[in-house]
């Protein structure tokens, strides 16, 4: 049986790039491990902030768009993102988070205490201790590797059919039922990537696309011979992927599931060293080869952007 080992990466929308990269770069430390654009609409970013190496299940992207309409997180879309943090490192990121002015409330689920706030376009994030995991080695603005995020610990998904969700992640993923508490049914990964995903069971209201919301989830495939079998299983199982998509980084496909959430599968290989050496990461604006010819002109439609120390941290 086929079994995903996990999240491959999360990508949402947003308004403004340097707005984006101040929050996640320069506030959560992630590193901006890819500046390119989207594929399928060349005049907008696409921006990916990971551990130091980009590995699958720590990232996170971005397409920023100013024309976009404010979005609304509700069914059919994953709710919070939710990240891990060494042991001991609550305290942490809840001063860090004061210090950037940033409200927070802290939450209790299925034993572990988390910390929940939004980014500036209203994306929900928490964090929470996870021992499981390494260490990411980067570090910026403060922010040392033992206290550093280290990539996903798992997902809340907003399901418009819980049940039908819920078969999906166990029956067809993988994934392996923990239990059910309160509003949330959980179900856990791979023990080498030790995420949680949590079902909220309780009606919400339904989710509209737009800034500020996640367009979809990823979840791995080893490579691109487990790619394929992902795509038969899902025909067979009577869904209807989409066509394999080549991301230059990955080769993607995608299956709108049941309870309305947008699922990618995505191949670990070949990584985001195909085109850049691992220290210059993000430093460049990378273009897939067939938009190498228009670069000129895709440089003039984008906004000069920067990772940056922010004024809150030198003053700290």
């Amino acid at each position: 049986m086929l079994s995903t080992t996990g999240i491959h990466h999360i990508t949402a929308m947003v308004n403004d790039a340097q707005r984006t990269i101040d929050f996640y770069a320069s506030v959560l430390g992630l590193r901006l491990v890819k500046k390119t654009i989207n594929f399928d609409r060349p005049e907008v970013y696409h921006l990916y902030f990971g551990n130091e190496t980009g590995d699958p299940g720590t990232v996170i992207t971005f397409f920023p768009w100013p024309k976009q309409l404010k979005g609304r997180i509700g069914t059919g879309q994953v709710g919070v993102t939710s990240y891990a943090i060494p042991e001991d490192a609550l305290a942490f990121w809840q001063n860090r988070l004061k210090t950037f002015q940033i409200e927070y409330q802290t939450a209790t689920r299925f034993g572990e205490q988390y910390v929940q706030f939004e980014d500036p376009d209203g994306l929900l994030i928490e964090l929470v201790e996870r021992k499981n995991g390494k260490l990411s080695t980067w570090e910026f603005g403060g922010i040392t590797k033992d206290v550093a995020i280290k990539g996903f610990a798992g997902a809340i998904l907003y399901s418009a059919q819980p049940n039908e969700t819920a078969y999906v992640l166990e029956d067809i993923l993988g994934l392996q039922t923990v239990g059910q508490e309160d509003e949330f049914l959980r179900f856990a990964t791979d023990e080498s990537t030790n995420q949680m995903i949590d079902i909220k069971l309780t009606a919400s209201v339904r989710g509209l696309m737009g800034a500020g919301t996640v367009h979809h989830i990823a979840w791995r495939a080893k490579d691109e011979q487990e790619h394929q079998r992902w795509r038969e299983l899902l025909t067979d199982k009577g869904f209807h992927p989409t066509e394999f998509k080549d991301r230059n980084y990955f080769q993607a496909i995608y299956v709108q599931e049941k309870g309305g959430i947008l699922f990618e599968i995505a191949t670990d290989e070949p990584g985001f060293t195909v085109d850049e050496e691992l220290e210059h990461l993000g430093e460049q604006l990378q273009l897939p080869e067939w938009l190498e010819a228009k670069r000129e002109e895709l440089e003039e439609l984008v906004p000069t952007i920067e990772v940056r120390t922010l004024e809150e941290e030198e003053q700290s």
